[in-house]
C-alpha cells in the first residue's frame, strides 16, 4: 500500500492547510475529520505516518493513539497541539509518539518531522518483514533440527552434539547442513548474527 501522511484534525482550515503544504512538497496525504472516522477506516496494511491533533471534539488525539497502539499500529505518530501541554507531550512521547509540535507548526519543522516519520515507517516495516521472514525460516526446522541449532549456538562441536543427542556424527552433519540451508546462512557465526538481530 502507498505510504501516505494521514492527517487527523477536526479543524477543516488546518486540514486543508496541512494537506496543501504537504502536497506542494510531493508528500501524498489524506485527511480525516475525527479520530473516530480514522479508526473506522484504519487497516493494518496502511503505510506512512499519522499527523494527529491532540484536542478534538469527541475522541481526543491521545485516546485515538491508545486505540491504534492497542490494534498493533506501527505507523509513527506526530501530535499537533494548540496548547503548550508539556506533561501530555512527555506522556505521548514515552508511549511511542514520534514528535509533539505546537500549532501553528513552522513549515520546515513539520516537513522535517513528517519526512523523518515516513523514513521511520520504512525502517519499521523492513524490520517487521525481516522478523516475519525469520519466523518462517524457523518454522521450517524440525524439532530435532531446532535441538541441533540450539547446541550449535551454544558453541558445541559436531562430536559434542552427537554425544549429547545420542546420534551419529554424520546425522549431526546432515542436520547442520539442513539448518544452514533453511536459515539461508553459511556458517554458525552468520546464524548467530541473524538470530541476534531479530
Amino acid at each position: 500500500m502507498t505510504a501516505l501522511v494521514h492527517i487527523v484534525d477536526d479543524d477543516e482550515a488546518i486540514r486543508d492547510a496541512l494537506s496543501f503544504l504537504l502536497g506542494t512538497h510531493g508528500l501524498a496525504n489524506r485527511c480525516w475529520h475525527s479520530g473516530e472516522q480514522f479508526l473506522l477506516d484504519y487497516r493494518d496494511s496502511m503505510r506512512g505516518c499519522i499527523v494527529l491533533d491532540v484536542r478534538m471534539s469527541g475522541m481526543t488525539g491521545p485516546e485515538c493513539f491508545d486505540v491504534l497502539r492497542g490494534r498493533g499500529c506501527r505507523m509513527p505518530v506526530i501530535f499537533l497541539t494548540g496548547h503548550g501541554d508539556v506533561p501530555l507531550a512527555v506522556e505521548v512521547l514515552r508511549a511511542g509518539a514520534c514528535h509533539f509540535i505546537e500549532k501553528p507548526p513552522h513549515e520546515a519543522q513539520l516537513l522535517a518531522a513528517v519526512r523523518e516519520a515516513l523514513q521511520r515507517d520504512i525502517e519499521i516495516q523492513e524490520s517487521y518483514d525481516a522478523r516475519n521472514q525469520l519466523g518462517e525460516r524457523l518454522r521450517q526446522l524440525s524439532p530435532r533440527e531446532r535441538e541441533v541449532m540450539d547446541l550449535i549456538l551454544d558453541g558445541k562441536l559436531n562430536k559434542q552434539i552427537a554425544d549429547i543427542l545420542q546420534i551419529s556424527m554424520r546425522t549431526v552433519e546432515v542436520h547442520r547442513s539442513n539448518i544452514f540451508d533453511k536459515m539461508a546462512v553459511r556458517s554458525a557465526v552468520e546464524l548467530a548474527g541473524l538470530l541476534a538481530k531479530n
